[in-house]
């Protein structure tokens, strides 16, 4: 298995994280894209290592909101070169760069994988426009950070999959700032707050033998700035200006209603 410093960047972490003004000004909320992230050979590994659809570690959502959607977070069935790397992403090296980068301090990350892990999307599916789930009632911790690493070599433009950023609030979305296409060796960090409208809502247009894979690491903190304390919530999800509203399942209406910890027993997303 890898060493630490084989699979991350180390020599480049302190140059990225001198990015801090970029990713704290970033809009509509702080944020930063940075290609060519691993090392060719370490990228090789993990896309040729990760499972295919018909594998047997896969979760399938169901919900409107998250059209075929598949996740694992199960470190047995994961091959040794994803859990080196999530490895990896978890360590106090990655979480140095993590709190030097967004200026956010006491970063804790989740080993349990906490609705990340492996994640895939099939033919035509998408995931709404969305605000994650901000509070661990387990944990007593409050979601900060996302991370995303995709691994989608030869990915063509036309096939869709864009990361989508929007500005908006509880009530309504009103513009798209970014759109993020979800190429290999990819990696897209961002801060999770109430305003931190996020998701792939277009449907994948990709070939039948093509999926969106990427690994997802999300980290946590003991509180949170003043400003942005509230109500503790599920995820919460909203359509663009002129989409078709999502069916909303029984399921997702029992979300608005009980803690993240029991979501994921209803298969709900986090």
């Amino acid at each position: 298995m890898r060493q630490l410093e084989e699979l991350l960047p180390i020599s480049r972490l302190n140059e990225l994280a001198a990015l801090e003004s970029n990713y704290q000004n970033a809009k509509p909320f702080p944020h930063i894209v940075i290609d060519h992230f691993l090392e060719p050979d370490v990228l090789a590994e993990l896309m040729k290592d990760f499972p295919g659809p018909q594998d047997h570690a896969w979760l399938k959502y169901r919900a409107p909101a998250e059209k075929d959607k598949l996740q694992s977070t199960s470190e047995l069935s994961m091959p040794p070169s994803i859990q080196a790397m999530i490895s990896a992403f978890n360590s106090s090296t990655f979480v140095k760069f993590l709190e030097q980068l967004t200026g956010i301090e006491g970063i804790i990350p989740d080993p349990h994988l906490y609705g990340g892990g492996m994640h895939q999307t099939l033919p035509g599916g998408h995931l709404g426009m969305h605000i994650d789930y901000n509070f661990h009632n387990k944990w007593k911790l409050d979601r900060r950070l996302n991370v995303l690493l995709y691994l989608n070599d030869a990915w063509d433009d036309s096939w869709g999959g864009h990361l989508e950023l929007w500005e908006g609030d509880r009530k309504e979305l009103k513009v798209v700032r970014e759109k993020i296409a979800p190429i290999a060796n990819r990696v897209v960090i961002f801060n999770t707050n109430e305003v931190s409208w996020h998701g792939h809502p277009e449907p994948l247009k990709c070939p039948s033998d093509r999926t969106r894979k990427s690994l997802a690491l999300y980290y946590y903190t003991n509180g949170r700035p003043e400003e942005e304390k509230g109500e503790s919530h599920n995820t919460v999800f909203l359509t663009r200006p002129g989409d078709k509203a999502y069916g909303r399942s029984w399921k997702q209406h029992i979300k608005d209603w009980i803690p993240p910890a029991l979501v994921r027993a209803l298969g709900g997303h986090q």
